[in-house]
């Protein structure tokens, strides 16, 4: 049996770099873990973008000691996490680094004691930590790995086999922890995805890197018997930013169709054209080292360009700084929809950071909207409940003064800022605004993307749902009634406003019969229609 008594920090790069290739192949399969049938499943995509994040500042470390690579690869990780599991990854990485501080390689004893420590901090990264979830599998797979080195046989492959294992037998176990998954028949996707990025470290260590090009991640099945196969959400892919790659290749035998295809997975808006002796190429990539290594295995590369397209993205904040008066407080939202952004504009919003369903910020975004704008005190509204911990880490990467009201919902967005008061302090306008929002009832009315059984409803793939502050409660075939049953369920009694903003998927003409359909059954209530341009979901819905 093959021995890996220490490795260095070049070696702890490259490990998790071969762990974050392996992630990448799942990732369709863990963002079909999405336990809501919602538009939203993307903890896969969020996690291997911030894997990507901090390989690539560990690439960057000055040196290759054990603790400076570390270090790296937790900043890299915190500036790119993107969603819920994305920065709880990023506080792993954060313990990781603090436990192998000061060494210059690490043996198994080391490896346990730094998981340990990356388990304490995921737990301290959420106020309310819940068992069943990829916090669960850090700890115990943590614990596996230090009573591993403390058998006397630590060796780091050792040591690695024992925390694979245990975090396999702990994701089984995810759904007898949270009724939530056992009721939808899945494993927890984040903790899925933190087994596959440590069996992909232990891949490394055992040699087996060119045979995993030929293999794929094992995805774990709960070890609660389904009644019935559960068929697979579809993926919904976020857009992130990242390079605009274009280069000119030159060779013999060239052949751009099997290039294509080749490529066709490494990023977006990819464009290859060409013969067998020139093929140009064009893609927006998150690593175009890849492609151009890639690209020089085939022939020679000329006239290369490799454009940043987050700096474009920093360029259209700062005009939008530069377009804003000067205020004492500033307020960052987290919106999308072009009709939505316009509103909390209007409403006084410094900066508008893209995102939403489908499409998490990163911590890098936001801290990126709150240095262009012109105040040193700003207030953060995310808008989505898988952005709020995201925002929450922003104060400690600036100087500026940050306060985050946790707004889950649109309407609570709005309900916000209409509670904005300019004369106001930061203290004081952070509590009025966290007021305002608990007033607000929100509903949201989408599509059901994979079909499921939830909070005693069987929904079926395309139907028509609705949540209500995010619990699913109605399920039909058509989305005017869905919204009048989930208004239904409601004592409009003491409500006065009723606010429909309609989506980008819905014409005026459907919301006005929708709208005029609850003036009719509840004509105390002013009902307004307002175009919002939301994707993946016809109807947001404020109750006030």
């Amino acid at each position: 049996m093959k021995q890996v008594e220490s490795i260095t920090g070049q070696e702890l790069r490259e490990m998790f770099a071969t762990a974050t290739a392996w992630l990448e192949k799942s990732v369709p399969d863990i963002d079909a873990l999405n336990v809501f049938p919602v538009p939203d499943g993307d903890c896969g995509t969020n996690m291997l973008l911030t894997m990507r994040s901090s390989v690539d500042e560990a690439y960057r470390a000055p040196d290759y000691g054990a603790s400076t690579v570390a270090q790296a690869m937790a900043k890299g990780a915190l500036m790119g996490a993107r969603g819920n599991s994305g920065v709880i990854l990023s506080q792993i990485w954060r313990g990781l680094a603090q436990g192998l501080a000061e060494k210059e390689s690490l043996i198994g004893s080391d490896l346990a004691d730094a998981l340990l420590q990356a388990s304490t901090m995921a737990y301290k990264a959420l106020s309310n930590p819940m068992e069943g979830t990829i916090l669960t599998v850090v700890r115990e797979a943590a614990s596996a790995a230090e009573a591993q080195a403390s058998s006397g046989n630590d060796d780091l492959i050792s040591v690695m086999e024992a925390t694979v294992s245990a975090a396999n037998e702990s994701v089984a176990n995810t759904p007898s922890l949270l009724p939530v998954l056992r009721e939808a028949g899945v494993v927890d996707a984040g903790g899925q995805g933190l087994y596959t990025i440590l069996e992909g470290a232990l891949r490394y260590l055992r040699g087996e890197v060119e045979l995993m090009q030929f293999r794929k991640p094992q995805m774990i099945a709960s070890n609660i018997p389904l009644v019935t196969r559960l068929p697979q959400m579809v993926t919904v892919e976020e857009v992130p930013y990242g390079y605009c790659t274009e280069f000119l290749l030159k060779g013999q035998k060239l052949k751009p169709d099997k290039m294509k295809i080749r490529l066709e997975n490494k990023g977006q808006c990819l464009i290859v054209v060409g013969d067998k002796s020139a093929v140009r190429v064009h893609i927006h990539t998150l690593d175009p080292g890849s492609i151009i290594r890639y690209a020089t295995s085939l022939g020679t590369v000329h006239q290369v360009s490799i454009r940043n397209m987050d700096e474009q993205h920093e360029d259209f904040l700062k005009i939008q700084r530069e377009r804003m008066p000067a205020v004492d407080i500033a307020v960052v939202a987290v919106v999308l929809g072009d009709g939505l952004s316009d509103i909390f504009t209007s409403l006084g919003v410094a900066a508008i950071v893209p995102g939403g369903q489908t499409m998490n910020p990163s911590t890098k975004d936001l801290v990126q909207a709150v240095e262009l704008v012109v105040s040193d005190k700003v207030i953060i509204l995310p808008n989505n409940k898988n952005v709020v911990l995201t925002a929450e880490h922003v104060q400690s990467l600036t100087t500026k003064s940050i306060k985050v009201v946790p707004t889950e919902t649109i309407p609570q967005g709005v309900a916000a800022l209409l509670a904005f008061d300019y004369e106001a302090d930061l203290e004081t306008n952070t509590q009025l605004m966290t007021e305002a929002k608990s007033a607000i009832k929100s509903i949201e009315i989408t599509r059901a993307v994979r079909s499921t059984q939830l909070n005693g409803l069987s929904i079926k793939k395309k139907q028509a749902i609705g949540l209500l502050d995010g619990d699913l409660l109605v399920a039909g075939n058509n989305t005017a009634d869905v919204l009048n049953k989930m208004l239904n369920k409601l004592d409009l009694k003491r409500s006065e406003i009723i606010t429909i903003y309609y989506g980008a998927d819905t014409e005026l003409v459907e919301a006005e019969q929708v709208s005029a359909s609850i003036r009719e059954q509840h004509p105390q209530l002013q009902v307004d229609v307002v175009r919002g341009g939301q994707p993946h979901y016809n109807y947001i819905v404020s109750i006030e």
